[in-house]
Formats: structure tokens, C-alpha cells, sequence
């Protein structure tokens, strides 16, 4: 198996790992509905976030080795009870929005080299553990996108920062944003590009693929999409007679 297959399966059960973090900013409005394919994309599936999530991340890779150590989401909560910034205003969300940047094959991601590169890319270390893009004035508003560990359990420590390796971290914005979906979106791209040159990493789509021109423009047209859908006046419905 190759290094970068070995990445990518890597990056797969981090998704998880990145819901678990989601979990703690916002729930989605209706649960029941589970997974939900974006408009205009068969193809892409929403992650889901389940009561199993811990378990999920405790599973084993088939040698009778777990993937990951355990979760400890209540205790990371009341560790980083103190620090708000980056809080989300609202626990509710309708859409995640994701990027990976990932070390090259055969390669790590570096704590020391990741604070370096967030702070030279304008982010901001806060709430949960992990760095957030802020609105400029106005970080009471929440973030624009945040960006996690993959690793478990999904924050940087900085008490041990020095010894911080990981395969990749992960972008997500989760909408509503405190600005535009689509101001959101040209926000984080090119911060993730500006990491990526930083730490010499290749940035992927949710689907784990280097991302090109073709999907960011696609994106771009969810994204205003999306805006347009809250932007529009509700419908009404003819009275009955």
C-alpha cells in the first residue's frame, strides 16, 4: 500500500473526527433527515453526525489496532470553557463546507510549523482548541471557518506543540457564516492555498482529491447559490376559498 493510499484512508476516518468537532460548534436543524445530498451534486453526500460517534472512532483498522485514542469530548469542553473566541453564536447549522491540506506523501505536518503558518495566514488560536477566521472588528460574530486537527481529538495542544505530527488539517465553514456563503468560501480557499505554500502541503477537496479550477468554480456556484436561497423571500401561498 502506498504512502499516499495510506494518507488518504488517513483522511477518511478523520472525517469523523471532524464531525465530532462540529458537533461541539453547532447540530444540524433536523437531525432525523441524516445524511442529505447538496443540490446540484448527486454525488456529494453531507457528513452526518450521530450519537456513534465515539464509538465510530474507536474502531479498529482490521489488525486489532485501534485507529485513534479515545475521545474525551467533556473533558476537552470544560479545558477550553475559558476560551470563547471562535465560539459560534448559534448551535445550528444547514451545510459544511470542507477542505483538507494534507503533508506530502511520506511526509507530517509539524505543530510548531502549522502555528506559524495559521498566524502568518491571518488566523486566530480559540475556542475548542483549534484556530478560527474571524470577521475584522468583529470577533464576537463568530467564525468565518475554522481549522482542526484530523487527529484526534481534533485540537492543537499547545502545551505540547512541539511534538504535534499529524497527516493533514482540516477547513470547515459551516453555514450560515457570519458573512456571505460565497465571501466565506473566498476567505478560506485561499487561506488554505497560503498554508499550503507555507508547509509545503497539497490542498484537497472533501473528496480527498487535489482540488482544481473545475471544483472550485463549482463550489463558488453553491456558494451563491445558497445565497440567493436566503436572500429570496419566503413563498406564498395562495388563499383559500
Amino acid at each position: 500500500m502506498s504512502d499516499m493510499t495510506l494518507m488518504r484512508i488517513w483522511i477518511f476516518v478523520a472525517m469523523v473526527v471532524l464531525a465530532g468537532a462540529i458537533i461541539i460548534f453547532g447540530r444540524p436543524r433536523k437531525p432525523s433527515q441524516g445524511r442529505r445530498v447538496a443540490r446540484g451534486d448527486s454525488g456529494r453526500v453531507e457528513p452526518t453526525l450521530g450519537e456513534q460517534l465515539e464509538s465510530e472512532l474507536a474502531r479498529d483498522d482490521g489488525n486489532g489496532e485501534p485507529l485513534q485514542e479515545s475521545l474525551d469530548l467533556g473533558s476537552r469542553v470544560a479545558a477550553s470553557s475559558k476560551e470563547d473566541l471562535g465560539k459560534r453564536t448559534t448551535d445550528e447549522f444547514d451545510k459544511i463546507v470542507t477542505l483538507y491540506l494534507a503533508a506530502r506523501a511520506g511526509e507530517l505536518l509539524h505543530g510548531p510549523d502549522i502555528v506559524v503558518a495559521a498566524e502568518k495566514a491571518g488566523l486566530e488560536f480559540g475556542h475548542m482548541g483549534v484556530f478560527h477566521r474571524l470577521v475584522e472588528g468583529h470577533p464576537e460574530r463568530g467564525p468565518v471557518f475554522s481549522v482542526a486537527n484530523i487527529m484526534k481529538p481534533g485540537s492543537f495542544d499547545m502545551a505540547d506543540i512541539q511534538s504535534l505530527k499529524t497527516p493533514a488539517i482540516a477547513f470547515f465553514l459551516t453555514l450560515p457564516a457570519p458573512v456571505s456563503a460565497l465571501d466565506a468560501w473566498d476567505t478560506m480557499l485561499p487561506t488554505a492555498q497560503r498554508m499550503g505554500e507555507l508547509l509545503d502541503g497539497v490542498v484537497l477537496d472533501e473528496q480527498r482529491n487535489a482540488i482544481g479550477r473545475q471544483r472550485i468554480a463549482h463550489i463558488r456556484d453553491e456558494m451563491r447559490a445558497y445565497d440567493r436561497q436566503r436572500e429570496a423571500p419566503p413563498l406564498t401561498r395562495p388563499a383559500r376559498w
